[in-house]
């Protein structure tokens, strides 16, 4: 290959990450080891380390331990003490132990004094809205949503590359906490952005549509092939199932990143599931086009009008 000429497919590449709150086994989506130290997250990354870094972050998180209750700001308070951008972020969930929970918004609203003193004497554990969580669910987390990830999990989650996070609660592990700035950004209040996945066609599911990423679940049948008409930035999770997706073979737990451009995906014996995000501010239509099918079916044209969550005017009666 030439110089300037990036494969337009490759496999990501994987970090690991330590993390007390870890686990140790990562079957079936990894067979990295962490018996000896706790994994907490793999992140997916461009092979080529000299490659433009990308506007989003996919990662995998695995839980024995609860995570911190914190909050990340949005673009304009990041920029404002020197960060490049905010936080927004979606999780999806692989897998959950029975009795496992998340954290998303509060119960109900309280003032900036009432949250700041939550946060001095822990109490803000009981403000937060718990909720069950179960295989396949996914939670939209925008900027400022003050949220937790329980013990038990296993989950997918996409979001804009920031390191920006205010921990507000720890659990008594001894790590410092960010009472100032977590107040500043947080929205006090229940999380006022349900996701209700759309149906786009008989093979694409919105999960989430925001200001910053679209999230989609794809259900491809064996043997089926398929043009994927990428954008620039595009990454692609598999669930289950495996693919030919360009000259890459993946197959569960494997996160492929596409440059790009138009690419082949060849769906092997066991069909494909995966997850596929990219920087958009709303679903692209002509993503995903079945090969060996009259145009008229590529897309369905009567696929409903995907919610916006950020910016969109809601109407409240």
């Amino acid at each position: 290959m030439g110089q300037g000429h990036p494969m337009p497919t490759e496999h990501a590449a994987v970090r690991v990450v330590h993390k007390p709150w870890g686990a140790r086994d990562l079957h079936p989506w990894s067979n990295i080891d962490g018996s000896g130290d706790a994994i907490g997250e793999l992140w997916f990354e461009r092979a080529d380390k000299d490659a433009p870094i990308p506007a989003l972050l996919l990662k995998l998180l695995f839980t024995s331990e609860p995570l911190s209750i914190q909050v990340h700001p949005d673009d304009t308070y990041a920029r404002a003490i020197g960060m490049p951008n905010g936080k927004s972020e979606a999780w999806y969930i692989l897998s959950a132990e029975p009795d496992t929970q998340i954290g998303a918004g509060l119960k109900h609203q309280v003032t900036p004094q009432q949250l700041r003193a939550s946060i001095r004497d822990g109490s803000i554990a009981e403000l937060m809205h718990w909720r069950a969580v179960a295989k396949d669910d996914v939670i939209y987390i925008p900027a400022g949503t003050i949220h937790a990830i329980g013990a038990g999990i296993v989950l997918a989650e996409i979001q804009q590359r920031s390191d920006a996070t205010f921990r507000l609660f720890d659990y008594g592990r001894q790590r410092e906490l960010h009472e100032d700035d977590g107040v500043a950004v947080a929205h006090p209040w229940p999380l006022r952005t349900p996701c209700n996945p759309t149906r786009l066609s008989a093979d694409r599911t919105v999960l989430v549509s925001s200001r910053h990423f679209v999230l989609e679940r794809v259900e491809l049948p064996e043997g089926s092939s398929w043009a994927l008409l990428a954008e620039p930035e595009t990454w692609i999770l598999v669930l289950n199932g495996h693919a030919a997706i360009g000259l890459v073979a993946a197959s569960i737990g494997e996160a492929i990143f596409v440059a790009g451009g138009r690419t082949s995906i060849e769906v092997g014996s066991h069909g494909l599931s995966a997850l596929i995000a990219y920087p958009a501010s709303r679903p692209i239509d002509s993503l995903l086009q079945r090969l060996g099918e009259t145009p008229g079916n590529a897309a369905n044209p009567a696929a409903p009008a995907v919610p916006q969550f950020e910016g969109a005017k809601e109407a409240r009666t």
